[in-house]
C-alpha cells in the first residue's frame, strides 16, 4: 500500500518544525489550466512529523501533488527576528508520484532563510 509523508526540520535552530499547518492538493493539468484540489490538512506534532501519513492507499494515486507548508507564524513564534514580510514564508513542493504502491517521504529542512527537500525513506 502506497503513503506520501513528510516531517520538517528547522535547521536553523536544529530543532523539528512543531506546530506546522500542511495542505495536500492533487494537481490537474499544468500551467494556466492546473486545477488543484485540496485532499488533506494536518499540523506538525512536536517531532516535526505528522500522525498519520498525509495520503495513503486508494487515496494516493499516480499523479502530481502539492505540499504546502505555512511557516510565516511558525518562524515568526520561533523567537528569530525576521523582516515583514519574510523572505521564507509558504513553501510549496509539487511533487510527481509515478508508481502509487510506493512509500514517498518528503522531508523539508527550513529555516528563515531557505529551505530544500529530498525523496527520503
Amino acid at each position: 500500500m502506497g503513503r506520501l509523508t513528510t516531517h520538517v526540520l528547522n535547521t536553523a535552530l536544529g530543532l523539528p518544525g512543531a506546530g506546522i499547518p500542511i495542505s495536500v492538493y492533487r494537481v490537474e493539468g499544468t500551467g494556466d489550466n492546473a486545477v488543484r484540489q485540496r485532499l488533506h490538512s494536518v499540523v506538525t506534532n512536536q517531532n516535526g512529523r505528522c500522525d498519520e501519513p498525509l495520503l495513503e492507499g486508494d487515496a494516493l494515486t499516480v499523479g502530481v501533488y502539492e505540499l504546502v507548508f505555512s511557516l510565516s507564524e511558525y518562524f515568526a513564534e520561533s523567537g528569530q527576528i525576521l523582516p515583514a514580510p519574510p523572505f521564507v514564508g509558504d513553501v510549496v513542493l509539487r511533487v510527481g508520484i509515478a508508481d502509487d504502491s510506493q512509500h514517498y517521504h518528503v522531508p523539508l529542512l527550513v529555516s528563515p532563510w531557505s529551505y530544500s527537500t529530498y525523496r527520503g525513506s
